[in-house]
């Protein structure tokens, strides 16, 4: 007979484990040059892994909240293309599915500085679709298709839309748009900044104009900024012996650029296709 099957032996053997570690000498484990083995129920922290580039390598895609079988990761960040802040946890707890900001959520008072700069937009043709297809979820491939014929990409305000009138979490709407290369989440004259990262610009000041950059921007290298304007990406310089880190707009090269030279031509971008919009 197995002592497994006994009632209380659990109990039994766990109060006797503590009782013969009262008694034990303190150990110091001199961690990282001896690794101790962790047990097989071990809960601990979470850690998050960062590329050579100082980017976190999590994306914020919540599956890992999602497959949690006890539902005690809640997770809070920003969408890939660091446009939305949204906030995932066990809904029995938070009551939160369709709470796009993590900020709001901690109970700030303020306003969440991301929202004031989306662009608003008419959600009168938004609706018109979503009466057509009865506010279906299922239909979400063929919502996102033609929201963006309406206009010409897929706002963050349509997103939100989308997501208040049909029940369906933002994360899955944008993860389902981020499938098909076809949808776009900015606009396709958006201009792309580009900066070099190899060893040689880093050595040269790339590093600093990559952070002007970044800040004038809203979004670091892979971003697109709120208003939709400027494309953050990475350049190649091909190892050209230059004396100054590779920086271009829209691919080509724009020389005697410095850290404040590219937060201005960043920030002049967005300051441009903010006219144009309003034209």
């Amino acid at each position: 007979m197995s002592f497994a099957r006994i009632p209380g032996w659990g109990v039994a053997k766990g109060m006797l484990d503590t009782l013969v570690r009262f008694f034990q000498p303190k150990v110091t484990v001199q961690y990282p040059e001896v690794v101790q083995e962790m047990p097989p129920h071990q809960r601990g922290r979470l850690i998050l892994l960062y590329d050579e580039a100082g980017n976190l390598k999590c994306e914020t895609c919540f599956q890992c909240a999602m497959a949690c079988p006890i539902e005690i990761i809640d997770m809070g960040g920003v969408d890939t293309k660091s446009r939305m802040h949204v906030h995932w946890g066990p809904p029995e707890q938070y009551a939160e599915r369709r709470e796009e900001s993590a900020l709001r959520r901690s109970g700030r008072t303020v306003p969440d500085r991301a929202f004031s700069a989306w662009q608003p937009i008419d959600l009168r043709p938004l609706e018109d679709i979503l009466i057509r297809e009865e506010y279906d979820p299922h239909r979400m491939v063929t919502i996102l298709e033609q929201t963006q014929a309406a206009y010409g990409y897929l706002p963050v305000a349509a997103l939100q839309h989308i997501s208040h009138q049909t029940g369906a979490w933002y994360s899955e709407i944008y993860g389902t748009g981020s499938s098909f290369g076809e949808l776009n989440f900015a606009p396709a004259h958006a201009a792309e900044i580009g900066i070099c990262r190899c060893p040689n610009c880093i050595l040269r000041g790339a590093g600093r104009m990559r952070d002007a950059i970044a800040e004038a921007l809203g979004v670091d290298i892979g971003g697109v900024s709120a208003d939709g304007a400027v494309r953050f990406v990475a350049a190649e310089c091909g190892g050209d012996p230059a004396l100054e880190p590779l920086v271009t707009l829209d691919g080509k090269p724009q020389p005697g650029m410095t850290p404040a030279k590219t937060a201005e031509l960043a920030r002049s971008l967005r300051a441009k296709a903010a006219r144009a919009g309003a034209a």
